[in-house]
Parts: C-alpha cells; sequence; structure tokens
C-alpha cells in the first residue's frame, strides 16, 4: 500500500511539474523565421506533419508531405471584407493573440491553455484570384494530430458558414 501511494504521489508531482513546466513558457518553442509573404507564398509546410498550407503544392520538395498538408485556401469574392471578418474571428479564438495585422496579411498565435504549445497561423488575401491563402503550423513536435486543420476548417466554417468548407 505504500508504495501505491508513494507511486501516486511521484506521478502527481510529475503532472505538476509538467503544467508549471509549461505556464512558464517551457513549450511555447521559438517563432519560426521566414513568416509572411515572399515570392508570392507564405512559408512551406512543415518538414513534418504537423502543419497545413494552402499552398503546399506550390514549395518544390514538400514530398508526401503536400498530401498531408494540403488545404484549400478560403474563396473569398470580396478579399477586403473577408480579412476584416477573419481578424474578428480570429481576435476572439480561446487562445489567440493577433501578432501583425494588415488588409492583405494576418499573423496569429494560437496557444494551448494548459502547455502552452504555440501554433503559427497565417492568412494573406490575394484579390487577384479571389482567395485568402492559409497556413497554420505546430512550432514544437513531429504530429500535431490534425489539430492545425480543424482550427483551419473551424475558421472557415466561422466564417462561411458550416455548410461551406
Amino acid at each position: 500500500m505504500n508504495l501505491l501511494l508513494y507511486a501516486a504521489a511521484v506521478v502527481l508531482l510529475l503532472v505538476l511539474l509538467v503544467l508549471l513546466a509549461g505556464q512558464a513558457g517551457l513549450f511555447s518553442g521559438r517563432p519560426p523565421r521566414g513568416l509572411g509573404v515572399h515570392d508570392g507564398r507564405l512559408k512551406r509546410p512543415a518538414r513534418t506533419p504537423n502543419s497545413v498550407s494552402s499552398q503546399a503544392d506550390q514549395h518544390a520538395g514538400s514530398g508526401a508531405l503536400v498530401d498531408y498538408a494540403r488545404i484549400a485556401p478560403f474563396a473569398a469574392v470580396d478579399v477586403a471584407t473577408t480579412m476584416e471578418r477573419l481578424r474578428a474571428l480570429v481576435e476572439h479564438m480561446p487562445g489567440a493573440r493577433i501578432v501583425e495585422s494588415r488588409p492583405d496579411y494576418l499573423y496569429a498565435q494560437f496557444s494551448t491553455r494548459w502547455l502552452k504549445f504555440v501554433d503559427d497561423v497565417e492568412f494573406w488575401a490575394v484579390p487577384a484570384e479571389g482567395v485568402v491563402h492559409v497556413r497554420s503550423a505546430s512550432r514544437l513536435g513531429r504530429k500535431d494530430y490534425g489539430v492545425n486543420r480543424a482550427r483551419i476548417e473551424r475558421i472557415r466554417a466561422g466564417l462561411f458558414g458550416a455548410a461551406t468548407k
């Protein structure tokens, strides 16, 4: 019985240490280099399956990860209005912090509640194409278990209604 109590105390202590480390920002990672629009593209998807990008096909050498990362851009007849609505939607989402906002570009960081993992999310309006390109990527870890894709699809549903995907 004492061994069981000791094991439970150790597990509880480890859980508390992990939570404290997360709250202290030890799992937030560093902002990646190369965010923004360069040569008509957002940053390439990660080389591990933990990101999505509507421009995944435009990056040479992305290989098999293109299939994992591929996601449709947001169709937008009026990109200015779409970007305004997008900003309003993102700034009210849990864990979101808008870092940069311009009429054609929005960069936000999303952090998880307990461990403070951070994902970087970008939106770029291209009026000539009638779309808003998207990129969402985890800073840490090799897999995201679909979190970035689910976030972008929630935003799409919030912008255009649940029936549109």
